[in-house]
């Protein structure tokens, strides 16, 4: 069977498989079908099922290009994946929902489908738990969240906190004071919100306080209202910790905890707090549960496979 997808130039048709030739061999070693790229259409060789299952693949590219998204050959990859082993409705509606920070960033969208459940129970819930490897997007995801509730004004201020544990190095023994010391362990949320806004606007934000970046442990006994409070790196709080953060949430307030169970740093006697909260709260309503996988992971291609083969090897497969 061959089929035909005609569009508006070449432009649009290329950037659907990111002008990437690999791409289009890719689709034909997972679908049977052959793809070819000429003058503004696609077209496609193959049997029945797979010429419908790549149409509906790039008809969900298309509609995510006409609406701002620039497809990478990650994006391509788990498009294809997605679609090869869930049909093409699958995609659905994962490009529709397009977060902007700031008029001089580019906007954020989900890349998979579990980044869009993870984003819509951010806005559905009061508390959310991000579990998930490394690379899924969980403290980026959450961020840009923050950054959209302070800039709508649901939120007046934005509380990014994390434990300092000691990763093989004792703080005491680091130069400089409390806060040097500190620093390396809140880099990430740094570096974080640079992405998300402009680097002046980052320091405005926290010279007045609106922005704050503090160890978990600096938590206690406060109270936050009107906030939208993230910790992140939640796997090594201790089950005291988490409870302690998890009653510090106020009135008009949002949390949202990620965490990856599989890179816990606490010692062997204490007992990571995501793995007690996950357990404990499971079926209290207000509260979701997000896990992200494998599939979720948007770094480096290398990164996914990696996850992989840990998990092969720590289950007996390796």
């Amino acid at each position: 069977m061959t089929s035909t997808l005609h569009y508006d130039n070449a432009r649009i048709a290329q950037q659907l498989f990111n002008n990437n030739p690999k791409n289009l061999q890719m689709l034909e070693a997972r679908l049977g079908v052959k793809a070819t790229s000429r003058d503004g259409w696609i077209k496609l060789d193959g049997d029945e099922d797979g010429v419908a299952t790549a149409t509906g693949l790039f008809q969900s590219l298309e509609g995510a290009v006409k609406a701002g998204v620039v497809i990478r050959n990650r994006d391509f990859a788990y498009a294809l994946n997605t679609v090869s082993s869930d049909g093409a409705e699958a995609l659905n509606g994962l490009y529709s929902l397009t977060l902007q920070t700031s008029t001089r960033m580019p906007p954020v969208n989900p890349k998979t489908l579990g980044q869009k459940r993870y984003l819509e129970a951010i806005q559905d819930h009061d508390i959310t738990f991000g579990i998930g490897p490394a690379g899924t997007g969980k403290t980026f995801l959450a961020m840009t969240m923050a950054v959209i509730a302070l800039k709508e004004e649901k939120v007046s201020r934005i509380v990014l906190t994390r434990p300092a544990v000691e990763a093989g190095e004792a703080l005491g023994f680091l130069p400089g004071d409390l806060y040097e010391k500190l620093a390396p362990y809140l880099r990430p949320l740094h570096d974080a919100l640079q992405d998300l806004l402009p680097m002046e606007e980052v320091q405005k934000q926290m010279e007045r306080g609106i922005v704050e970046i503090a160890p978990l442990a600096y938590m206690r006994g406060r109270t936050l209202n009107n906030a939208f409070i993230i910790l992140d790196e939640a796997q090594n709080s201790t089950a005291e910790q988490m409870l302690m953060f998890l009653t510090r949430l106020g009135f008009n307030s949002k949390a949202v905890i990620t965490g990856d169970p599989t890179q816990i740093d606490l010692p062997p006697s204490k007992t990571s707090g995501i793995i007690e909260a996950k357990q404990a709260l499971a079926k209290v309503d207000g509260i979701a549960l997000c896990e992200l996988d494998k599939r979720d992971v948007v770094r480096h291609p290398l990164v996914q496979r990696i996850v992989q083969a840990y998990d092969d090897h720590r289950n007996g497969g390796g």
